[in-house]
């Protein structure tokens, strides 16, 4: 089967800025690939150039699905939450991939609108402003817009970030749910435990450091390349880290912590509850 995702020496430049240096990658079709790094990584950059938003610098990199047919969610502290729309109304734009901005939504349409808002359990926020939710909510919104467009793979960009509980496991069963249909979820974390939760993961550090299986990847050696020693500490097998983009609990926290799974741990590591 072709993979999902090829990468050959792909990079992206902004002006004197470095986003992504030059990375090689592969991406199998189906599961869950988690993409994770420090800040400024090239985390989003990476997503961006999956989606065709961004063309590389140099290299190349090849997504084995049509572009019409890759959903993108991005996260809900970059949209303008005061857009005077509804809940509906964003949810329906995940429709404008396959109808057009100005196309007539037909059946299947408002099928697939309300099947999205069903699994996210938002149909009683339909008429609701994007600007009068909670976070939490506003997320399950952009995850059901992701939702309801047409996908062979689905993008999200830190979807359990900055999120109450109830809403991280909501996502979470979505996202395998996803995969269970047999779409290929990529997703941006600074979550240890939700990378080591993956099939396949991508350390990144301004490039691509590692990929492959969170137990090859996710290893000491590697995490202390990709974050350095002065924000990862190592004690008696507990990974610590000094990340402040990593919430919901600020500063030094044991990671690797199993707070929204229920499936075994496949790296073994438990942190103490944050």
């Amino acid at each position: 089967m072709k993979p999902a995702v090829v990468a050959r020496g792909v990079s992206v430049v902004f002006g004197a800025h470095v986003a992504l240096g030059a990375s090689d990658f592969e991406l199998a079709v189906g599961g869950v690939a988690a993409v994770i790094g420090p800040n400024g990584s090239g985390k989003s950059t990476l997503l961006n150039l999956i989606a065709g938003l961004v063309e590389p610098t140099a290299g190349s990199i090849e997504v084995g699905a049509d572009p019409a047919r890759i959903s993108y969610v991005m996260q809900a502290t970059k949209v303008n939450e005061t857009l005077p729309v509804t809940v509906h109304e964003v949810v329906t734009m995940g429709r404008y991939a396959s109808t057009g901005v100005y196309g007539r939504l037909r059946g299947p349409d408002h099928d697939a609108i309300e099947a999205a808002m069903r699994r996210m359990e938002i149909v009683p926020l339909a008429n609701r402003h994007l600007h009068d939710l909670s976070g939490g909510q506003r997320q399950r919104v952009f995850v059901a817009q992701g939702l309801a467009q047409d996908h062979d793979v689905l993008l999200l960009d830190e979807p359990l970030t900055g999120i109450d509980l109830t809403t991280a496991q909501a996502i979470d069963e979505v996202i395998h749910a996803e995969v269970e249909d047999g779409c290929t979820v990529i997703i941006t974390t600074h979550d240890l435990s939700e990378a080591g939760s993956a099939d396949f993961v991508l350390l990144l550090s301004g490039r691509v450091l590692a990929w492959g299986r969170p137990e090859d990847v996710l290893t000491e050696d590697n995490l202390v390349a990709a974050y350095g020693p002065s924000l990862l500490h190592v004690e008696k097998g507990r990974v610590f880290l000094d990340d402040p983009a990593h919430m919901p609990v600020m500063g030094r926290h044991a990671h690797r912590e199993r707070s929204i799974h229920t499936e075994a741990d496949r790296t073994g590591m438990h942190g103490d509850q944050p």
